[in-house]
């Protein structure tokens, strides 16, 4: 029996919504929030009757009651550190989540929403690999200062997937693999999935890893604490600068790649050297992936929203070609792979794992 599934991925400014049929798209809408709409609310979680107004709206034009569906997915927020997989929404990550415990981010209201919506239909809402999964090594976590713990931040949703669906393309267990997946888009994540693990990745919100179209990435330590001591920047100017305003944005004034490589074919030799620049880091960080799994690598999957971009990808795999064979798997599939992770629970596939 097909389970009709509906999927709801909250951003900063717009929330995507998703309906499949078990892993089959069958509509999708993407709600445009405009700043005006959303300079009324004092913080994030304040925007939730706004957006659950418009999802009411979209279900309600196409004719869609919430008992239709077989469960409601959300993205996961920032939680505490769990393990990855399909998770039932329950009072504690509401908690969690409505009380912002462990940061704020538009991807909290996903399963406030689902939560919401799932009580109308008297079904299940789930989310699926949030962002703060965590299977690093203990080795990994340590740093130079025994204060500071590395954090573990990344895009786990479409990287468990990608990294999935390309086993299943080889007919392959995903636990059997050695697989280094680098997500290409505003902010980039590059992980070592260690036989169905990842031992190994990035924080790609603020930490560290290569620059990325809005992230400034790693930055020489000492220099770091002199600009913060000299320009007196505060904890919210710094944030700003190392997500948002870092990047292909700090250096060119965009975090569009089409646009570079416009200003690249037009002979700006800057945009070139900035984004040459970007891809060395990312072929850097899937060098360093490799460790791990003593450069055992069955093979390294691009993927991400710039993964299209066959000026990247191609300049990339020039690096990293002698690792191991490169498959590229472009866009986020976001929506996708939550709709998978609620139809390997609902056909029996997985069992739903409990926040706690």
């Amino acid at each position: 029996m097909p389970f009709l599934i509906l999927t709801i991925n909250p951003g900063s400014t717009s929330t995507k919504l998703a309906i499949y049929q078990d892993s089959t798209e069958l509509l999708t809408q993407n709600l445009s929030h405009s700043a005006e709409e959303l300079a009324q609310f004092s913080s994030i979680i304040d925007q939730y009757e706004y957006r659950l107004a418009k999802i009411e709206e979209f279900l309600a034009v196409e004719n869609r009651s919430p008992k239709d569906f077989a469960a409601i997915v959300g993205r996961g927020g920032l939680l505490k550190p769990i393990a990855s997989g399909t998770y039932r929404v329950n009072e504690a990550i509401l908690d969690d989540l409505r009380h912002c415990r462990y940061g704020s981010h538009a991807s909290n209201l996903g399963a406030l929403l689902a939560a919401r919506i799932a009580a109308e239909a008297n079904c299940p809402a789930f989310i699926v690999d949030p962002v703060v999964v965590d299977e690093l090594d203990p080795v990994a976590k340590i740093t130079g200062w025994p204060e500071i713990k590395k954090v573990c931040i990344f895009h786990a949703l479409n990287q468990k997937s990608v990294a999935k669906r390309f086993a299943h393309s080889i007919q392959r267990p995903y636990e059997q693999l050695n697989l280094i997946v680098a997500h290409l888009g505003g902010g980039i994540s590059v992980g070592c999935h260690r036989q169905g693990k990842v031992v190994e990745v990035n924080n790609a919100l603020d930490g560290n890893g290569p620059f990325s179209p809005e992230r400034a990435g790693t930055l020489p330590a000492g220099q770091l604490a002199k600009a913060i001591i000299k320009d007196k920047l505060t904890e919210d100017a710094v944030a700003k600068k190392l997500a948002g305003k870092g990047g292909l944005v700090a250096h060119l004034g965009t975090n569009d790649v089409r646009e570079v490589e416009k200003r690249i074919a037009a002979g700006d030799k800057q945009a070139e050297l900035v984004l040459q620049a970007m891809i060395y880091q990312v072929a850097c960080s899937i060098a360093a992936a490799a460790i791990p799994v003593r450069s055992k690598v069955d093979a390294i999957v691009l993927t991400g929203g710039i993964a299209y971009s066959d000026y990247l990808t191609s300049r990339i795999q020039e690096y990293v070609k002698f690792i191991a064979p490169v498959t590229v798997l472009p866009g986020e599939n976001e929506m996708l792979a939550l709709a998978e992770g609620a139809c390997r629970v609902l056909s029996g596939e997985e069992t739903a794992l409990e926040y706690a």
